[in-house]
C-alpha cells in the first residue's frame, strides 16, 4: 500500500510505471488496487493519505534493472511519466541506485543489479 494525496493521479503513474491495471472489483472512494496486466493477481495498493511524505522512509519500492543503460532509460521513462529526481543526501560513493519520487513525492529507487553489492560477489 502506498499513501497518496491524489488516487487517480497515482493510478495513472503506477499503472504506466509498472505495467499494471486498475482492478474494478477492489476499490473504494479512497483506495484502489492495481493488478498485474497478465491477470496473475494483485500487485499494489494505493490509498488516500493526509500524512506528509517521509523524507527518508523506512520502507520504499526498489525497481530492478539489469544494466546501467537500462537504469538510465528507466529513470528517463519514469520522469516522463511524472516522477522526479530527488536530491538524495544519503547516496554512498558510486551508488548502484537512483532515487526518484512518484508524483506524490514518495521516494523509490531504480537499482542497477550489474553494479549492486549482491552482484559483485
Amino acid at each position: 500500500m502506498i499513501g497518496v494525496t491524489d488516487v487517480p493521479r497515482a493510478v495513472t503513474f503506477w499503472t504506466s510505471a509498472l505495467d499494471l491495471v486498475a482492478s474494478p472489483e477492489w476499490e473504494g472512494p479512497n483506495w484502489k488496487t492495481l493488478n498485474h496486466a497478465d491477470g496473475s493477481g494483485r500487485a499494489l495498493g494505493l490509498m488516500r493519505s493526509e500524512s506528509p511524505v517521509e523524507p527518508h522512509p523506512r520502507l520504499h519500492l526498489d525497481l530492478l534493472v539489469d544494466t546501467t543503460a537500462e537504469q538510465e532509460a528507466e529513470v528517463e521513462r519514469l520522469i516522463g511519466l511524472g516522477a522526479s529526481r530527488l536530491d538524495w543526501d544519503l547516496y554512498p560513493p558510486n551508488p548502484d541506485f537512483v532515487v526518484l519520487a512518484d508524483p506524490d513525492g514518495n521516494p523509490f529507487c531504480i537499482v542497477d543489479l550489474s553494479r549492486a553489492p549482491s552482484g559483485s560477489a
